[in-house]
């Protein structure tokens, strides 16, 4: 009884010993150590100009919607800290009181307000970026935790690749896509935070849509953009 009870625990042992190194082997290839937070992102925004001349205002909605894709970076043990890089593209539309046409020889941009009596029924520019974000990211995910809180900061990179400006009243309507007064390289600073797919994102314009040639009543036009909304991200 003494041998056969020592067979016994020297049996059980074994297989236990067998199961947890089963377990490790299972855990060890569920959990991804090299696991990174690659994503897709969509934004949807409410566009804001900053640093309008005088009697130039925004009228009616205007906005934004990107779509892009982000490489993540992690740099630390625990991959909850990374370097994101991005490439995305995005349309924005504003609508506003800024007439923009030309002269009569075609090579002369006039930048002007419309006047209150001026009865349009639209007045907008939209144009279309290419886009490149660069973030630090912070979060609280791990290998297995797809719902997590996270905080993104950093730069974009934008260059306009296609601009329209539209005008368009009874009997009239002017359209502009070639500016040359248009700042077409566009960087700014980006902030993103939240939980799960949804994220509050704002975005601040460094310098300004139109360079020093574009000019109301002496003054320079210089508009910044500000984007105000959601951002989505997708795994």
């Amino acid at each position: 009884m003494k041998y056969l009870s020592f067979y016994i625990l020297l049996f059980l042992l074994c297989n236990i010993h067998t199961v947890l190194g089963q377990e490790e082997i299972e855990e060890y290839t569920v959990v991804d150590s090299l696991y990174r937070e690659d994503q897709v992102y969509i934004g949807v925004t409410f566009n804001l100009l900053s640093n309008k001349p005088e009697g130039i205002s925004q009228n009616g909605l205007s906005g934004s919607l990107q779509l892009g894709f982000i490489r993540d970076m992690p740099f630390n043990k625990r991959r909850n800290k990374a370097i994101g890089v991005g490439l995305g593209v995005s349309i924005d539309t504003f609508n506003q009181d800024l007439f923009i046409g030309e002269e009569g020889d075609g090579n002369t941009t006039i930048f002007s307000t419309i006047a209150d009596d001026i009865n349009e029924d639209k007045n907008r520019f939209t144009f279309y970026t290419l886009e490149m974000p660069i973030q630090y990211r912070w979060r609280t995910s791990t290998p297995t935790k797809y719902a997590f809180w996270r905080i993104h900061a950093g730069v974009q990179l934008g260059y306009i690749f296609r601009f329209k400006s539209t005008f368009i009243q009874e009997g009239n309507e002017v359209n502009q896509t070639d500016l040359p007064e248009l700042n077409k390289l566009q960087y700014g600073l980006t902030f993103a935070f939240g939980y799960g797919a949804f994220n509050f994102q704002t975005y601040y314009g460094l310098n300004t849509l139109f360079n020093d040639d574009a000019v109301i009543n002496r003054e320079n036009v210089n508009l910044q953009v500000i984007r105000l909304g959601l951002q989505f991200y997708f795994l």
